[in-house]
């Protein structure tokens, strides 16, 4: 009689082109994070010195939108005028969920109510579209355009620049302007912000001022809870080389390392 043979599993020998891809895969993660690693050390610096956490703007919210305004710089669609808006619709409409920051000044500018499109939801934005006639709310990164005078007084026409989710922003006419119902009021009267046809209205009282602050090719971000929205402006990698490049004296806090 004979022993029945047993066969132990060998691993199969890794080839050297695939030793070095999974090494030359290894090394652009390792880079990736550690540019992700540096770009939060700056915008966490720039979230704490202007002191935006304590009017309620979460810091992803803010990192994302920074991250994009560096991205959008370093494609150039953006002036020389270092401003940048954020909306948060993940927050009621019956908070003040608009922020408008000077990134060069280290300044909170402005920080007031916004409504949302009448299909989008009730108290909360929760469907967002693309689409003409949807009178829904667009999410994603905006360059902000020319002003004009219209039957909401002055408004201010919206560029959308991320594929799928705003390009036809000036095609629906989605524009900055100002709403009765965009005010504290009309919270008190209904127990919501009132609705647009989709713009990002604010408070009479306010809107002119906000307006004249980021008119002419500055950078918006809307920001809303969707695990299908994705972007190419939110690279890490891109922003931090922008603001190394652009000025690493005055945009990097004390200590942070850019080499690698």
């Amino acid at each position: 009689m004979f022993a029945p043979l047993i066969f132990s599993p060998m691993a199969a020998p890794i080839s050297s082109s695939a030793a070095k891809t999974k090494t030359k895969k290894t090394t652009k993660e390792t880079v990736s994070n550690y540019k992700i690693m540096q770009f939060d050390e700056v915008a966490y610096s720039l979230y704490n010195e202007m002191g935006l956490g304590q009017t309620g703007l979460k810091y992803e919210v803010f990192s994302k939108a920074l991250t994009g305004y560096y991205n959008m710089k370093h494609e150039g669609k953006l002036s020389g005028k270092p401003v940048l808006t954020m909306v948060d619709f993940t927050k009621s409409s019956t908070q003040k969920r608009l922020w408008v920051v000077d990134i060069e000044k280290k300044e909170l500018l402005h920080h007031t109510y916004v409504a949302h499109g009448r299909n989008s939801g009730g108290e909360f934005a929760e469907n967002f579209s693309n689409e003409d006639k949807s009178y829904m709310s667009s999410i994603g990164f905006y360059v902000t355009q020319k002003t004009y005078n219209g039957k909401h007084g002055l408004s201010l026409k919206l560029e959308g620049v991320d594929e799928g989710f705003n390009t036809n922003a000036l095609d629906r006419c989605i524009v900055i302007h100002g709403a009765e119902y965009a005010s504290p009021k009309f919270i008190d009267q209904a127990g919501r912000l009132g609705r647009s046809l989709g713009c990002p209205a604010l408070p009479m009282e306010e809107h002119e001022d906000i307006i004249n602050t980021v008119m002419g090719e500055t950078a918006m971000y809307v920001h809303a809870k969707s695990d299908a929205y994705t972007s190419h402006y939110l690279d890490h990698a891109t922003a931090m080389a922008e603001i190394v490049n652009e000025n690493p004296n005055n945009a990097l806090p004390p200590n942070t390392d850019v080499s690698i």
